[in-house]
């Protein structure tokens, strides 16, 4: 059914444990952030409101907490580098440890220990958000070379159900690129660019194997997020009682934020925990294959432009990304 071992992935979590409080502490002040955010925004519009009628008053409430929404969401945009840089980056460098057998270095905070390890290999946040970034890209033009294959099949209603896998994909592969990055940290690589570019390769020659077992994940990640979001409709509509003003759909978003907090800070860590395991005993023994490598750079410009990071030149421009599918 799938290649990974959720007991070893469970182990590994709670042998990681200073991560993932790290990760709660974040996710959850995120989350909490949302609401103080958007409720001061509404307080205020609920002040102004008070020069009007009440269907002034509801309106100004509505935006003031829609503004408080809108610049907490900004501030978390600029600060997206550093959470993949500092937590994202450094449990994989962790976990990496533990996968292959590694004790961690005794004397030195985990943190501390995954820090250091990931500054060796990405100097900068920047460098490290970048390769992600044509990381991602590349996995999008893979997942779209299998919702090729499938319309093109004589099958009823074939293009309808490729359209339905195809968003079903993008959900499945959230986690890969952090598999992908692992590969860098574990082979102790300099050259982040080379390195994300022979993990692609690798990635891309054994994707049915990946695809299956990041499907699973998906569904087990998501259908315990989706519990949680029930669970935490009581508490997120007790906060919108407690907020000036009226606000329908306010105890709605706030399940939403509560339950992607626990899926960051819990359910991620450990899908990606699962997918490592099955990446590293699945590329055991292989090397990049030429033909995948002329087929990655044929249908993905993000991979051409990690190609060309490493010779320093410009990526040329052919096929569009999954055009060749």
């Amino acid at each position: 059914m799938w290649d990974f071992n959720i007991g070893n992935a469970l182990g590994m979590m709670g042998r990681t444990m200073p991560f993932i409080v790290l990760r709660m502490a974040i996710y959850f002040g995120i989350a909490v952030g949302y609401v103080l955010v958007t409720g001061t925004g509404a307080g205020i519009g609920y002040g102004v409101g008070g020069f009007g009628d009440d269907g002034f008053q509801a309106n100004s409430t509505l935006w003031g907490g829609m503004i408080g929404f809108g610049v907490f969401g900004a501030v978390m945009y600029w600060a997206r580098e550093y959470i993949l840089y500092i937590v994202k980056a450094g449990h994989i460098a962790v976990l990496v440890e533990l996968i292959d057998g590694k004790p961690l270095p005794e004397g030195k905070s985990q943190v501390t220990y995954a820090t250091t390890v990931v500054k060796e290999r990405f100097a900068q946040a920047s460098v490290l958000f970048a390769v992600d970034q044509l990381i991602k890209g590349v996995i999008g033009a893979i997942t779209g070379l299998v919702r090729g294959i499938l319309s093109i099949l004589p099958l009823p209603g074939a293009r309808q159900i490729s359209g339905i896998l195809h968003a079903f994909l993008r959900v499945a592969v959230g986690f890969i690129d952090e598999v992908i990055l692992a590969h860098a940290i574990r082979t102790r690589s300099t050259d982040p660019w080379a390195s994300a570019s022979d993990a692609l390769v690798l990635y891309g020659q054994n994707y049915k194997v990946m695809l299956k077992n990041a499907a699973w994940l998906a569904i087990i990640v998501y259908l315990l997020s989706f519990i949680v979001f029930l669970l935490m409709l009581a508490p997120a509509a007790l906060v919108v009682y407690l907020m000036p003003g009226a606000w329908a759909a306010g105890g709605f978003v706030f399940a939403l934020l509560f339950a992607w907090s626990i899926k960051a800070a819990l359910l991620e860590p450990f899908a990606i925990a699962c997918l490592m395991q099955v990446y590293f005993k699945t590329i055991e023994g292989q090397q990049p294959n030429p033909e995948w490598e002329a087929r990655l750079e044929q249908m993905s410009s993000h991979f051409r432009k990690l190609k060309a990071r490493i010779t320093g030149g410009a990526a040329p421009q052919t096929a569009r990304d999954g055009a060749s599918a």
